[in-house]
C-alpha cells in the first residue's frame, strides 16, 4: 500500500492494557455504552430509480456542508456509531443525512429489493439528491464498514456517478471474499452469526417467507446475496464488488481508516491507493473498535469519533 501518512491526521490509537486484541477491540466497544442525546429529525423519503424507495433522517445545520452518513452491514441509521458520528456533524453546523439501506431501519417495507455490498447507485443517488437541496454546499460522505466499501467503489470505480466533494471511509473489507471467508473461521464465527441473523431477519421480515436454512454468511450470499443483487453466484459478487482493486482510481480526497488487526477485514486487504487519498492504518482497534486507554479531546473513550472530529476539520478548510 501506498500514501500512509500521519499529517493533519489524529495521534495513534493506544488502546488499554487488558483490551489489546482485535476480538477485545471488536466486542468491547459494541457493549460499551455510549449515551447519545436525542435530537429531531425530519423523515424523507428518496425514491429511486429503479422504483424502489430510501427511508433518510435529516437535520438541517446552517453551515456549508452536508454530512451525509452510511450504516455497516445489518445496521440502520439508528445504530449508535451512525448517531455519534451525526452529532460530531450537528455541533459544526452542519447538516446531517444519515441514510438507511433498502429495507433497513424505516425503510423496512419501502423496497423491494435489499442492498449489498456493491449498490453505488444508491449511494450516489443520496448524494444527487443533497446536492440538488442544498445547492453550493459541501458534499462530505462517510461509510462504515461494508458502506465504506460501497463508498470507495463509488469514488473509486464508478467515477461516472454523482460523486461527493469529500469521502471518509472506515474499517472497508477491500476483498469480500478474504472477509467471508475469515468469518467462519475461529472466534470470529459469533461476528458471522450476528451478520446472518441480522440480514435472515431483515430478508424474511420484508418478503414474509422463510429462507433456506444459512449458518454463515458464506452461504447466505450463495443463497441470497448474489442471486437477489443478479451475480451468478457469490463469487461473481464478490469479486464484482470488492473496493480493494479500484483504490487507485480515487480522484475525491479520501481518507481512509482501517486496522492491521481488524479480525475479519484487515487493512492488508486493501490494494494500492491513490494520491488522493490519505491512508490511516492502526496497529490495533479491531473492526470499528478502538477503545482507548485514555479519554480523547472529546472526554470519551471512543478514539473513531476523535479521528472522525479531526478528519471533519480537514474535510472543513
Amino acid at each position: 500500500m501506498t500514501g500512509e501518512s500521519r499529517i493533519g491526521l489524529p495521534e495513534p490509537f493506544v488502546p488499554p492494557w487488558w483490551a489489546r486484541g482485535a476480538h477485545a477491540q471488536t466486542i468491547l466497544a459494541h457493549f460499551m455504552g455510549s449515551p447519545v442525546p436525542e435530537r429531531a429529525w425530519d423523515a424523507h423519503v428518496l425514491e429511486l430509480p429503479d422504483g424502489d424507495r430510501l427511508a433518510l433522517r435529516v437535520w438541517e445545520g446552517q453551515g456549508d456542508t452536508v454530512l451525509t452518513l452510511f450504516h455497516g452491514l445489518g445496521g440502520s441509521a439508528d445504530a449508535d456509531y451512525m448517531r455519534r458520528t451525526a452529532l460530531l456533524g450537528m455541533a459544526r453546523g452542519w447538516t446531517v443525512v444519515a441514510v438507511n439501506h433498502r429495507c433497513s431501519g424505516e425503510g423496512l417495507h419501502l423496497a423491494r429489493k435489499t442492498y449489498h455490498s456493491g449498490v453505488t447507485g444508491d449511494l450516489a443517488a443520496v448524494l444527487a439528491w443533497g446536492r440538488g437541496r442544498w445547492a453550493g454546499r459541501r458534499q462530505l460522505a462517510v461509510g462504515f464498514s461494508i458502506s465504506a466499501n460501497m463508498l470507495l467503489l463509488l469514488v473509486g470505480r464508478d467515477r461516472h456517478l454523482e460523486q461527493p466533494d469529500r469521502a471518509i471511509a472506515v474499517n472497508p473489507p477491500g476483498n469480500l471474499e478474504a472477509a467471508s471467508r475469515r468469518l467462519h473461521q475461529g472466534l470470529n464465527r459469533v461476528y458471522d452469526l450476528r451478520f446472518v441473523k441480522l440480514l435472515r431477519r431483515l430478508v424474511e421480515a420484508k418478503d414474509g417467507i422463510p429462507l433456506p436454512p444459512t449458518r454463515t454468511l458464506w452461504d447466505f450470499d450463495e443463497v441470497y446475496t448474489a442471486p437477489a443483487g443478479g451475480f451468478r453466484n457469490r463469487l461473481d459478487y464478490y469479486r464484482s464488488c470488492s473496493c480493494g482493486p479500484h483504490l487507485s482510481g480515487i480522484t475525491v480526497p479520501t481518507v481512509l481508516l482501517s486496522s492491521k488487526d481488524d479480525p475479519f477485514a484487515p487493512a492488508s486487504d486493501l490494494g494500492p491507493v491513490s494520491p488522493a487519498v490519505r491512508l490511516h492504518i492502526e496497529r490495533s482497534g479491531g473492526h470499528m473498535g478502538y477503545w482507548a486507554a485514555r479519554p480523547t479531546p472529546l472526554c470519551t473513550r471512543r478514539w473513531l469519533d476523535h479521528a472522525l472530529d479531526v478528519c471533519f476539520g480537514l474535510a472543513g478548510v
